[in-house]
């Protein structure tokens, strides 16, 4: 048998461990490598890793029918209000929907809350917007809404074009001329 060194390791045995240690550096450096390529796709917000109208159920204002992603009108644009009836924000944006309106009329407009049905039904009630063919309100009582968008601030707007696929989102109150020139 060859002996490689003084202290009598066989060649053999000594060329498998040098193998074995490269190995396990290059695994290693693979390894890490690879967390640092995909980290980026995995803290995306979902709305970004799927950038289409996601799926909801959303329970609606007569209380005994749903609308859902499947319910949405083919070759239409969307948009996704999540809002919570007490708040000014969201009021003053559904104020400025209703008096714009007629520039809308080809957006279908999809409000969602998680709020108490009953808050719900007062707020639809209050704005009249059961005289709006293009909106639907509904409560989304299963919450797969805020956390897919992760939203911080209320009114939250998703805007998608006539595919469904996203154009742009929006926290906050926006102003309708913005809102308006998304959907040109």
């Amino acid at each position: 048998m060859l002996y490689c060194n003084q202290r009598d390791v066989p060649c053999g045995l000594k060329v498998f461990s040098l193998l074995m240690e490269k190995s396990f550096l290059l695994s290693g450096f693979l390894l890490i490598t690879s967390v640092c390529f995909c980290q980026d796709s995995v803290t995306l917000p979902p709305y970004q890793r799927f950038p289409t109208v996601p799926p909801f159920k959303l329970l609606k204002v007569d209380s005994n029918s749903y609308f859902t992603k499947n319910d949405l009108k083919k070759n239409k644009p969307v948009l996704i209000i999540l809002f919570n009836p007490d708040c000014d924000h969201c009021k003053h944006e559904t104020e400025e929907i209703v008096k714009n309106i007629d520039q809308l009329k080809d957006v279908q407009i999809i409000m969602s809350t998680n709020m108490a049905f009953d808050l719900m039904k007062s707020f639809y009630e209050k704005y009249d917007l059961e005289k709006f063919d293009n909106i639907i309100v509904g409560r989304d009582f299963q919450y797969i809404l805020p956390s897919f968008y992760q939203i911080k601030f209320m009114p939250y707007l998703a805007m998608y074009d006539k595919k469904g696929n996203l154009l742009t989102t929006f926290q906050g109150s926006m102003k309708i001329e913005d809102l308006l020139s998304v959907f040109k």
